[in-house]
């Protein structure tokens, strides 16, 4: 078990957007999205270097915890109550979409490519900081 904690508001996955290029059509991620995957592969490939971490070759399994930050405009104590995990965030984008954009920003880093997983334990909460806590095993 190796468990990975990234420092960074989580991005979710927008849909790709399309721009004409000759005769041909190139699909290319939103600018907030490929900038949040840019930055937490840099993260995870700082993080494994340090650690010495070897991608597992086979099966893994993977649970990505996404911790949003709490909105500025709620009042202290509804802020408290979302910090303490009594609300959660039941609001747009989609834990799935999170999920997306993870997975896709650590292939090759954390594990050989995101097919090699076979079991997904994730969640969303809220917090103080934004973060992404990625715990990989192999199976």
């Amino acid at each position: 078990m190796t468990i990975f904690k990234f420092d960074i508001e989580p991005v979710a996955q927008a849909r790709p957007r399309a721009t004409k290029v000759g005769k041909s059509i190139r699909m290319y991620d939103p600018k907030k999205t490929a900038n949040f995957k840019t930055d937490l592969k840099m993260m995870a490939q700082i993080a494994k270097k340090v650690r010495k971490y070897k991608i597992p070759d086979g099966a893994i399994s993977v649970n990505i915890q996404v911790v949003r930050r709490v909105p500025r405009s709620w009042t202290r104590k509804k802020q408290q109550d979302a910090i303490s995990g009594m609300i959660y965030p039941v609001t747009k984008p989609d834990l799935s979409n999170y999920i997306k954009s993870i997975e896709d920003a650590l292939n090759g880093v954390l594990w050989q490519d995101d097919n090699a997983t076979v079991q997904l334990i994730s969640s969303k909460k809220y917090g103080q900081s934004g973060r992404v806590v990625v715990e990989v095993n192999k199976i």
